[in-house]
C-alpha cells in the first residue's frame, strides 16, 4: 500500500544529496530531471522510505536530515502527487549507479542546472539545502 496524504495524494519522498558541492539529480522517462526518491511502502516512515529509495535508484547510502519542504506536484495532467523533499548528507562513500529506474544519474554543479528541465520545487529545496551545506561547511572552517 502507498502512503497518501491528507490532501488524498499519493505520497513521494524526495532526497537533495550534494557530494563535493554538486547536486545529485537523476534523468527521467520523460526526459525531465528529478531528485531521487519515490513513494513510501506499508509501515515506512518517510524517511526510511527515502533511504531505501536512494539505494534503489543510486546505490548510495544516505542520513535523512531535516525535511525541507512539502508541496503538491502535478506530474502529469491530472495526475497529482504529494512532494515531501528532505536534505540529505552521503552516509559512507559508494559509487553511484543509475538503476532501470531512470535514464541517467549525474552530480551537477548548482550553478549549472539552470537549463535543465526540473520542476522549479526541486530548484528551490536544491536551493536551501545548498545554502545550509555552504554555511554548515563555513561553520566548520570556522570562517563566519
Amino acid at each position: 500500500m502507498t502512503a497518501t496524504h491528507r490532501h488524498g495524494h499519493p505520497v513521494s519522498v524526495k532526497g537533495v544529496l550534494f557530494v563535493d558541492r554538486q547536486v545529485l539529480l537523476l534523468r527521467n522517462d520523460r526526459d525531465e530531471w528529478e531528485l531521487p526518491g519515490g513513494r513510501p511502502e506499508a509501515a515506512e516512515t518517510w524517511p526510511q522510505a527515502l533511504q531505501r529509495e536512494i539505494d534503489e535508484e543510486a546505490n548510495l547510502s544516505v542520513e535523512v536530515g531535516p525535511l525541507l519542504h512539502e508541496w503538491p506536484y502535478e506530474v502529469l495532467p491530472g495526475r497529482c502527487v504529494w512532494i515531501a523533499a528532505y536534505g540529505c548528507q552521503l552516509a559512507r562513500a559508494a559509487t553511484a549507479l543509475v538503476s532501470a529506474e531512470h535514464r541517467e544519474l549525474r552530480f551537477w554543479p548548482v550553478g549549472e542546472i539552470g537549463g535543465l528541465s526540473l520542476h522549479d520545487g526541486y530548484r528551490a529545496v536544491i536551493d536551501t539545502w545548498n545554502a545550509w551545506e555552504r554555511g554548515r561547511d563555513d561553520r566548520a572552517s570556522g570562517s563566519l
